[in-house]
C-alpha cells in the first residue's frame, strides 16, 4: 500500500473497511483494529486503535489496552503509562491519514510529545481498558494542499474516566525530502549493516523490568549516565526495521533513566519530550538522569538528556510518583 492516497473522511462519518457481514451489521460497528498500515505498524497485535469519527471540535479515536502485554505490560496493578504514548503516537499517524491524506510512504518525524495523567485511573479491570481520545488541531500548516506539520492535542478518557490529557507536534515528509534529510542514512541496508554490538543491560531490577531483553540501558562507570541498548531485534521497539533509533525507544530510555535515578518513584505521571535529531545505529548514543531538589507532593522530578556526538537528541522533563 505504499505510496496509496487515502480518501479523508467527512467528520460526521464513521470509518467502514468496505462491505457488508451477511447479517447486515457494518465492520464498522463490530469491534477491531484500524488497519496496521494507518499506524505504521506490521504486527496486527501491536495496533491499539480501533475507530474513529469527526466531531464539532476535532476528532474522537477509539483504542483498547489489553489486560496484558509482551512489553507494555501493567506492573502493580496499573496499565503502563508509555503505552499512553504508544497510544497517542498512532493516533497521530492514523489521522494524518485519514484526515489530511498524507500518503503511507511519507516518514513522520516528531517534534514534542508529552502527557500529564492521572494514575488512580490506570489501574486494571477483569477486561480490556476501553480509551478515548479527543483530539483538536492547531497550528496546521500546508503547502498546497499537503500537510507540512501540525500541533495536536489530546483529552484522553479510559473506561470513562478522565486520564490525561497529552500534546504530540509532527511534520510529514515525502520520501524524496526524507532522502535529503537523512543522507546516506536513509539506506536502509546499509544503515542496519552499521549497527553496534548489543551492549549489556543494567539489572532488570533496576529499571522496573523483568527481562534483559526489555532494558535499554547499559551501565557505563556512572551511576547518572547510560550507554542506549539498540536492540533491532526487539518485537515491539522495532515493529519493522528502521534506519535510526526510533522514537518509542528513546521514550522508553528515559522513562528507564528516570526509574534508575529516582527508585521508588515507579509511575512516571507525566513526561514531556522535545526531540532534536536522529539517533543513528552506528555510534552510541548516552542517556543522562539527573534529579532535582524539588519534591511536590510525593513527586520527584527527573530531568533526562540524551546525546549523539555530543549534540542533544532528546530532552525530557519526567514526573515521577509512588505506586499509589
Amino acid at each position: 500500500m505504499a505510496g496509496a492516497t487515502l480518501t479523508p473522511y467527512s467528520r460526521d462519518q464513521r470509518h467502514d473497511l468496505g462491505g457488508r457481514f451477511a447479517d447486515g451489521i457494518q465492520p464498522s460497528e463490530l469491534t477491531m483494529t484500524v488497519p496496521r498500515e494507518y499506524v505504521h505498524r506490521a504486527a496486527v497485535s501491536e495496533v491499539f486503535l480501533t475507530n474513529w469519527r469527526g466531531d464539532d471540535d476535532g476528532w474522537v479515536v477509539s483504542a483498547q489496552w489489553p489486560r496484558a502485554h509482551t512489553f507494555y505490560g501493567p506492573v502493580h496493578g496499573l496499565h503502563d503509562p508509555v503505552l499512553l504514548i504508544e497510544t497517542v503516537r498512532q493516533t497521530g499517524i492514523l489521522l494524518s491519514h485519514v484526515a489530511y491524506q498524507v500518503p503511507l510512504d511519507h516518514p513522520i518525524i516528531w517534534q514534542r510529545v508529552r502527557y500529564d495523567l492521572a494514575p488512580q485511573a490506570l489501574r486494571t479491570a477483569d477486561h480490556p481498558a476501553e480509551v478515548t481520545l479527543h483530539v483538536t488541531d492547531h497550528d496546521v500548516v500546508r503547502r498546497g494542499s499537503r500537510l507540512v506539520s501540525v500541533h495536536q492535542e489530546f483529552r484522553i478518557v479510559c473506561d470513562g474516566a478522565d486520564l490525561a490529557s497529552a500534546t504530540l507536534v509532527y511534520s510529514c515528509h515525502s520520501p524524496a525530502v526524507y532522502r535529503r534529510l537523512r543522507g546516506e542514512y536513509s539506506d536502509l541496508a546499509l544503515a542496519n549493516s552499521r549497527k553496534l554490538p548489543l551492549p549489556q543491560a543494567v539489572a532488570p531490577q533496576l529499571v522496573a523490568r523483568e527481562r534483559d531483553r526489555d532494558v535499554v540501558l547499559s551501565p557505563t562507570d556512572r551511576p547518572d549516565r547510560w550507554q542506549l541498548r539498540v536492540d533491532t531485534s526487539h518485537p515491539v521497539l522495532f515493529d519493522h526495521p528502521v534506519d535510526h533509533a526510533p522514537g518509542m525507544l528513546i521514550v522508553e530510555a528515559a522513562r528507564q533513566a528516570a526509574q534508575a535515578a529516582a527508585p521508588g518513584f515507579t509511575v512516571p505521571a507525566s513526561m514531556d519530550c522535545t526531540f532534536e535529531r536522529y539517533a543513528e545505529l552506528d555510534a552510541p548514543t548516552w542517556v543522562e538522569a539527573r534529579t532535582t531538589d524539588r519534591t511536590d507532593g510525593g513527586r520527584r522530578q527527573v530531568e533526562v538528556a540524551v546525546e549523539q556526538h555530543d549534540k542533544p537528541v532528546v530532552s525530557a522533563q519526567i514526573t515521577c510518583v509512588p505506586t499509589p
